[in-house]
C-alpha cells in the first residue's frame, strides 16, 4: 500500500489511518468507507450538523449524544459509531470531514487505485463517466474512481485532479488566458 506520507503526518490522517487498520482487521474497510460516505452525505445535507461538528463550544457529552443520535439514524456499523464516538470524545468532530477524505485515499491507495475529482460545468450521465473513467485509467496505469461535481460557472470542459495534479480545460480558464493575452 503506497501512501503519501502528508496523509498519514496530519491529525486527520493519523485518525484514518488508525481508522483504517482497525477496519482492515475486522474486515470491514467498505462498510466503513459506505458509512463514512453516508456521514459526509448527511453533513453536506445538514446546515446544522455541519454547524455542529465545527462548534468548539459543544461540550463532550452533548458531541457523544449527537454522534450516538446520528450513528443510530444512519445504521451505522459499530467501529465506525465508537470511532465517532473517540473523535466526540477527543474533542476532534471538527476534523470528520478532512478524516473522511484521508479514510478514503488509504483505502483507495491499498486498492491500488486513485480518485479523480472531476468538475463539469453539467452532470455527466453514466456513458460519458465510464468513458472519462477509461480514460483516465489508461493515463494513470490504475484503476480511477472518478468523483463527479457539477458546477456551472467553469461554463463547460472540465477540470480533473487526481492527488497534486489539476488539468483544467474548463471554458472559464480558456476564457480568462485568452483576456490576459489580449491585456498584452
Amino acid at each position: 500500500m503506497e501512501v503519501s506520507s502528508g496523509i498519514t503526518a496530519s491529525l486527520q490522517g493519523r485518525y484514518a489511518s488508525a481508522l483504517y487498520d482497525l477496519a482492515r482487521e475486522q474486515d470491514a474497510v467498505s462498510t466503513v468507507e459506505g458509512d463514512l460516505e453516508k456521514l459526509s452525505a448527511a453533513i453536506r445535507e445538514s446546515a446544522d450538523l455541519a454547524a455542529l461538528i465545527r462548534n468548539p463550544q459543544v461540550s463532550r457529552e452533548a458531541a457523544g449524544k449527537v454522534v450516538e443520535g446520528i450513528a443510530s439514524l444512519l445504521d451505522l456499523a459499530p467501529l465506525t459509531k465508537n470511532f465517532l464516538g473517540v473523535l466526540a470524545g477527543n474533542r476532534r468532530l471538527s476534523a470528520l470531514p478532512d478524516v473522511v477524505r484521508a479514510f478514503s485515499a488509504i483505502a483507495a491507495a491499498a486498492r491500488g487505485e486513485v480518485t479523480a475529482e472531476v468538475t463539469t460545468a453539467h452532470p455527466l450521465d453514466a456513458a460519458q463517466l465510464a468513458d472519462l473513467s477509461a480514460k483516465l485509467k489508461e493515463r494513470e496505469g490504475r484503476d480511477v474512481k472518478v468523483k463527479a461535481s457539477v458546477d456551472p460557472e467553469i461554463l463547460g470542459g472540465l477540470v480533473v485532479r487526481i492527488g497534486s495534479t489539476m488539468i483544467d480545460s474548463s471554458i472559464r480558464t480558456r476564457l480568462n488566458s485568452l483576456a490576459q493575452a489580449m491585456k498584452g
